[in-house]
């Protein structure tokens, strides 16, 4: 089985979607506690925003991730995507 790097952590308590009459998700809400309020500042990005993906899991649960710029994938793919821009600059 591969190792598997992630760029993100989960986080959070996620409520199930709220849905309308004809089944169709108008909504749905996570909530942080005080240790993982306090926590958002090490997952802040260079401009120091943090960023919350909320999404379903293979199972259909709805989940909520937090991207995480110091870890390991997040660093990988930032030297990719550097690489990429540094051969793609006719002016380098």
């Amino acid at each position: 089985m591969a190792d598997v790097k992630y760029d993100s952590v989960l986080m959070g308590y996620v409520e199930d979607p709220r849905r309308n009459e004809n089944g169709e998700i108008t909504s749905w809400s996570f909530s942080l506690n005080r240790e993982q309020v306090a926590d958002l500042t090490k997952y802040q990005t260079a401009k120091g925003n943090v960023s919350f993906t909320m999404f379903f899991s293979k199972a259909g649960k709805a989940m909520c991730r937090v991207y995480d710029p110091n870890s390991e994938a997040a660093k990988e793919n930032a030297a990719k995507r550097a690489s990429q821009n540094v051969e793609a600059d006719p002016f380098g």
